[in-house]
């Protein structure tokens, strides 16, 4: 596909771009000596109450070079998948994390960096699992669009064992398959021979929709049911064999281990004894409107800009396509369609994505720890990005002059906003548009400025926050 899409091709060749800086900026030895250690000097690191397991070996001279390169990639969240990679399920609390990502780098260090075992204590170091989830999920959306259901539906199964609001990805199918079922009743109404046919179509759809929900929820079930049977099964000694370190660490901070001392944690006697929502609210005090404290006001003030971002664009929408809106888009009609985009971020067809973003804010909002709000977004849904390149696209004259000088962008007039399309930006010079906008940073408009301010600003922060146990998770 990406032979045939150059975009797609410039797309992911921007996107290892900027993976791989960060990685430099992370991992090289100047930024180390001067990037880290300036952090670490002005930004003290923060007495977070984080999972921080004892190292039980000591580590040799490769082991501590690992870890200035890249120790700070294994702080907050990468420590429990580090953890996991190594020990497995050992505390109650890591089943927080699902498996696929963890047993994925468990799967790289023993395979593809199998010949530095001898030199390193693991080889290998996780960042976080939004990467893969997002990898997953977007490409699981493709497929669909693409109609290739069963593919779709493999890889929405494997994102719903990498994060567990993969679970929402259901609707994506349920919703294609009630505008197929929207639109065989609307031609089988029209003729009552058809209707026993329009039954077999139904069912069939019916049929499918319940296979494909199931086999994204699979994932989920399977790893509940595996911390059932650690934790809730009868008492096997499990704590004589874990290191004292580790079993100091349970005592110290009251991390529960499998079935320890023949004790049955709550969550076991539940009639639907489900483990990620108890730790989610025993351990993290995950909940509606519990995070809505005045001294959480700094971590709400990090969420504004992803919340205001996200709010705009589902605003947007809904003032281009109420009817399309109102009706859940199982029901056109031919006036409203009249000089409605068919492609770019106002076109019908993205209507299920915005519902899907604007769930995952509210629910992000509303129900858990907003600083995370951000990532959770950008690894969950395609929105904020479309958005962000439609308001670009929209309102930059540097992305939609025609053969104008950069120097002398002429200001948009109204004649040429209606003569496009919301996807349109008219005859573009060759190159990457971000890239462009970059490097004429003093040309383009104050929402260009704000809108690559705060995707720079937020990789930047990550960066030097991240790694000095600041509320950057």
């Amino acid at each position: 596909a990406s032979r045939q899409d150059p975009h797609l091709r410039e797309v992911v060749r921007f996107a290892v771009c900027c993976r791989a800086l960060t990685l430099l900026l992370q991992a090289s030895l100047l930024p180390l000596f001067f990037f880290q250690a300036l952090f670490n000097l002005l930004i003290p690191d923060h007495a977070a109450d984080a999972f921080c397991p004892p190292r039980l070996s000591e580590p040799g001279l490769w082991d501590l070079l690992l870890e200035q390169l890249l120790g700070g990639l294994s702080h907050w969240d990468a420590e429990h998948f580090l953890f996991i990679a190594e020990r497995g399920y050992l505390y109650e609390h890591n089943c927080a994390f699902f498996p696929l990502y963890p047993l994925s780098v468990r799967a790289v260090a023993e395979g593809a960096l199998w010949p530095l075992q001898r030199l390193l204590r693991f080889a290998g170091r996780p960042a976080y699992s939004e990467s893969m989830f997002a990898f997953l999920a977007f490409s699981a959306m493709w497929q669909l669009e693409k109609g290739q259901s069963w593919l779709s539906g493999l890889l929405f199964s494997l994102a719903s064992g990498v994060r567990a609001n993969g679970l929402i990805n259901a609707g994506f199918f349920l919703y294609s398959r009630s505008k197929c079922f929207a639109l065989q009743l609307q031609v089988g109404l029209g003729s009552v021979r058809k209707l026993p046919l329009l039954w077999k179509q139904v069912l069939s759809l019916a049929s499918s929709a319940v296979l494909m929900c199931a086999g994204i929820f699979l994932p989920f079930a399977l790893f509940q049911y595996y911390a059932y049977v650690k934790f809730c099964g009868p008492g096997t000694g499990l704590e004589q064999a874990v290191p004292k370190p580790l079993l100091q660490l349970a005592l110290d901070k009251g991390y529960r281990l499998a079935a320890m001392n023949g004790v049955k944690p709550p969550w076991c006697s539940q009639q639907f004894p489900v483990i990620y929502s108890y730790i989610q609210d025993a351990y993290w005090n995950v909940g509606f409107l519990r995070y809505f404290e005045l001294r959480q006001i700094p971590n709400f003030l990090l969420a504004l800009p992803v919340t205001l971002l996200g709010s705009w664009a589902a605003w947007t929408y809904i003032i281009a396509n109420p009817w399309h809106c109102i009706t859940l888009g199982l029901e056109r009609r031919k006036s409203e369609d009249e000089g409605k985009p068919r492609a770019g971020f106002c076109c019908p067809a993205v209507f299920v994505y915005v519902v899907h973003a604007t769930v995952l804010l509210a629910f992000g909002f509303f129900c858990v720890h907003v600083q995370v709000l951000t990532r959770f977004l950008g690894s969950s849904s395609p929105i904020l990005y479309w958005f962000s390149a439609h308001l670009l696209q929209e309102y930059e004259p540097l992305l939609w002059s025609e053969g104008t000088d950069n120097r002398t962008v002429a200001p948009r007039t109204e004649k040429s906003i209606l003569s496009k399309s919301p996807g349109s930006c008219g005859k573009r010079t060759p190159g990457n548009p971000v890239v462009r906008l970059l490097l004429n940073c003093r040309l383009i408009t104050p929402l260009s400025k704000c809108i690559l301010g705060f995707f720079l600003s937020y990789w930047l922060l990550g960066l030097i926050l991240h790694c000095n146990f600041l509320p950057w998770t």
